[in-house]
């Protein structure tokens, strides 16, 4: 994620770090060499009717712009969804080590330890991570190591802490109606990692991706052929500024499909994990916390 100040209006234009610039770059080159090369040879292409109306353009464009835009609010809504349960592991986390520490006459520290292991257990898995130094500081030595060889850790993990909510509520240690309350606690992070494992296993329909890839760049590069006849020399110029809107928007879309990974667009995992860690062990009482992440070069991973 791009953590800045809003630059003045006429750096804005400037700006590199977070826009999706650098990966159209090339597609853009390519699209206004050809425009040039439509200009250079318009008299070749007049003479053999190689030449087309704006029409069909304004048409098609209008489409274009309404499926682009269609495309980006299904993006964004995945992109939201998962800040929205990122945001849930922080609330239920808290919920969970307030009533730990408020019904259990047993220590809650490893339970809660164990709610923030899972919170870091998800992002490695949504990563593809190892999570093996988290664990190994967070968790019992002999689960740490046997986590390691687990396909789905996270929810290991939240098992082993129901299973010690179970031996305290055996030992008389918390009263069953309040353990039923914890457990729902527990419950309700299992969802928050199920709708992100949704999310990151069930990407956009690949085809219309492809429908809209394919119409995206044989418009730009069909373009010079139906605005050379209009605005002559400065087809280039129009065409690469075309370009760019639907370059860039299909392009930012595409990152926003994905919020798990760590391109600059995508949620800063690894400082909201931290941040979950440091509210919890304040709740446990510790005055040493984890530093927050700071973002490197405006980019919050």
């Amino acid at each position: 994620m791009i953590v800045r100040e809003r630059p003045h209006w006429l750096r804005m234009l400037f700006v590199w770090r977070g826009s999706v610039l650098h990966r159209i770059v090339p597609q853009l080159l390519a699209v206004v060499a050809i425009a040039a090369l439509v200009v250079a040879f318009h008299p070749w292409l007049a003479a053999h009717r190689i030449i087309l109306t704006p029409v069909p353009f304004s048409l098609v464009g209008v489409a274009l712009a309404i499926f682009l835009g269609f495309r980006n609010n299904a993006s964004y809504e995945r992109y939201w969804e998962a800040r929205r349960l990122w945001g849930q592991f922080l609330n239920e986390g808290r919920s969970f080590a307030r009533q730990t520490l408020a019904f259990s006459r047993a220590d809650a520290r490893p339970l809660v330890l164990g709610v923030i292991a899972f919170v870091h257990g998800v992002r490695h898995q949504l990563r593809h991570t190892p999570p093996g130094p988290d664990f190994r500081r967070l968790l019992p030595a002999a689960l740490a190591a046997d986590l390691e060889r687990r396909r789905f850790p996270a929810s290991f993990v939240l098992g082993w802490v129901g299973l010690q909510l179970r031996a305290q509520l055996e030992a008389k240690q918390v009263e069953p109606i309040l353990a039923a309350a914890i457990d729902r606690s527990l419950g309700r992070l299992n969802d928050a990692l199920g709708g992100c494992e949704r999310i990151a296993q069930n990407p956009l329909p690949f085809t219309y991706a492809v429908i809209l890839h394919r119409t995206v760049y044989l418009y730009c590069l069909l373009l010079p052929f139906g605005l050379q006849d209009s605005i002559g020399y400065m087809t280039p110029v129009m065409v690469g500024f075309a370009a760019y809107c639907f370059f860039s928007i299909e392009a930012l879309g595409d990152e926003l499909e994905e919020p798990f990974g760590t391109a600059a667009n995508d949620l800063p995992l690894d400082a909201l994990s931290t941040h979950v860690e440091a509210s919890l062990l304040e709740l446990l009482g510790d005055r040493t916390l984890p530093d927050p992440v700071a973002p490197v070069d405006y980019l919050l991973t």
